[in-house]
């Protein structure tokens, strides 16, 4: 860590980018990454920022839209690019590293679009908690070439908030986010109807105000984590009968609420 201060760690991450001089960031619309390509358009101008989304089915059609309409916000050119990794028998076996095998797709895919830019650098969003956590993508950043400027500049994701906050980004107190695939026990098959079951039923507990909500797959079970505080409000008879008939016409058979709540990272338990 560079500074204990985010002003400071903010300016130390602007002087990290005007010496690339062009950027090209792996961008999902999350919290970090929009952070990161609203900091370097700033920084170096529009014209030398490329925003580049993978898509695939494990992205929710509504992240993509807002991903999106946030990199038309900014001004940077954003790319669209089908990750395929789905095709990958790897990946779709749904190993512990199945991050490793999907960001590899991605990077090797944005770094063509970086290079028939004429742009070298390419970066991700990783911040400084990231280190903590089981993250076997980042290994396939790093052997891609990958940087992530906000992990050198020691910002954390509280910071990151704070900082998108002023600088007006509509992410600043956006929910975490993670791809679909991520609900799926290790060892399931990642396949396109199980992701489009696990949107749809999340969409469903959305659009009933819950912000902040991960429907966990396990087979004909759909185990629904949201924050405590909203227990209450889910276990009220009327919204909990339509919570319940709106995730099984999603697909699933039982529906069961995690009394641990949500966290990150819960199927590594």
């Amino acid at each position: 860590m560079r500074s204990s201060s985010p002003d400071t760690k903010y300016a130390a991450l602007q002087a990290d980018l005007r010496g690339l001089e062009r950027v090209a960031i792996a961008y999902s619309g999350g919290v970090d990454s929009a952070f990161l390509l609203k900091a370097a358009a700033e920084t170096l101008g529009t014209g030398n920022v490329l925003a580049v989304l993978g898509d695939s089915p494990s992205l929710p059609r509504r992240e993509k839209a807002e991903a999106e309409r946030l990199a038309s916000a900014i001004g940077v050119e954003l790319v669209v690019i089908l990750t395929g990794e789905m095709e990958d028998p790897r990946y779709a076996a749904n190993p512990r590293d199945r991050c490793y095998y999907c960001k590899q797709a991605l990077m090797r895919d944005a770094r063509k679009q970086a290079e028939s830019r004429g742009i070298a650098a390419l970066l991700d969003g990783q911040n400084a908690d990231d280190r903590s956590d089981w993250r076997p993508g980042s290994r396939a950043a790093r052997e891609c070439g990958v940087r992530s400027p906000l992990q050198e500049a020691g910002l954390t994701k509280a910071e990151i908030r704070l900082l998108s906050a002023r600088l007006g980004l509509p992410t600043a107190d956006k929910p975490a986010m993670a791809c679909l695939a991520s609900r799926l026990p290790y060892g399931t098959p990642v396949t396109a109807e199980a992701l489009a079951r696990i949107e749809a039923a999340e969409q469903a507990l959305q659009d009933a105000g819950f912000a902040t909500v991960r429907v966990r797959n396990h087979g004909a079970v759909a185990r629904i984590e949201i924050s405590p505080a909203d227990f209450p409000r889910l276990l009220d008879p009327g919204l909990r009968a339509r919570a319940v008939a709106a995730v099984k016409a999603a697909g699933f058979t039982y529906v069961a609420l995690d009394l641990d709540g949500y966290r990150t990272g819960s199927l590594n338990e």
